[in-house]
């Protein structure tokens, strides 16, 4: 079920933009995860056409990145991480205003390959026998990392059960090409910088050159889920608005589909 509440009442200030042009115009600054760079703006679009809101330069970067951004003095209105660990310290830091924050959407895990490659991965062992580099997000600021490290924990390859307290097993470390972020792991998996990489199940429709070989099990890693927060310094009771529209508007719920997201149950 598609998540039918709102931010009315969870101590947002009351949405004074929907389905009107805001008295004076409206400029919001949103930090989201990298993994909705493609999505976000044909959403953001869609919200200045209805409300006559708009958007400042879009920061598309991994979640750990945003906040630091944030805990040096970048002025955000709202923020989308990819991570429930990552927001949860945007809360601890005073970031965001608690109140407001929801669970938005929920991604997969996935394991890809070059378009067209005749690698095979018929399970999370069998990344243990790919020859060349396996691409993974740096899981101190790639929530995707952190997530391919507990899968790759279940097999041995990661010390650490939480994803970024531990090593790669000794056999397998000189193989990871650690990434800056989740679209950079993707990069290098389709210009053959590696010949596999974990990403999530949206990247694959947001970089040409890659196809899925393997769905992670759910049970390898914890749930991969995408909060989202109004910043405790915005001035703009829209930021509210424009996180409730992301989840409740007909025609925003078909752009998360067409880029592989599904809203929160």
């Amino acid at each position: 079920a598609l998540f039918a509440g709102t931010l009315a009442g969870c101590g947002a200030k009351p949405a004074d933009t929907a389905g009107s042009t805001p008295a004076k115009a409206v400029e919001l600054q949103i930090f989201a995860a990298n993994s909705l760079e493609k999505a976000m703006p044909e959403v953001q679009a869609l919200y200045t056409e209805k409300t006559g809101v708009t958007f400042a330069d879009t920061q598309f970067k991994a979640s750990g990145d945003l906040i630091e951004q944030m805990r040096a003095g970048a002025q955000a209105d709202a923020l989308i991480t990819a991570s429930k660990g990552t927001m949860d310290d945007a809360v601890a830091g005073g970031l965001v205003d608690e109140t407001t924050r929801l669970d938005m959407f929920v991604n997969d895990l996935v394991v890809v390959k070059a378009e067209g490659s005749d690698v095979e991965i018929a399970s999370l062992e069998d990344v243990k026998n790919i020859e060349g580099k396996v691409a993974i997000g740096d899981a101190v600021t790639v929530p995707a990392g952190k997530y391919a490290n507990q899968a790759l924990s279940t097999i041995g390859l990661y010390t650490g059960a939480a994803g970024d307290d531990g090593v790669y097993a000794p056999e397998f470390a000189d193989r990871v090409a650690l990434a800056d972020k989740v679209g950079t792991a993707a990069k290098y998996v389709s210009t053959g910088d590696a010949t596999i990489g974990f990403v999530y199940s949206s990247d694959i429709f947001r970089y040409d050159g890659i196809e899925q070989a393997f769905v992670c099990p759910e049970d390898s890693h914890k749930p991969i889920v995408y909060p989202g927060a109004v910043s405790a310094s915005s001035e703009h009771a829209a930021a509210a608005d424009f996180l409730d529209f992301c989840m409740n508007d007909a025609e925003t719920q078909k752009v998360w589909a067409k880029y592989g997201f599904e809203l929160f149950a």
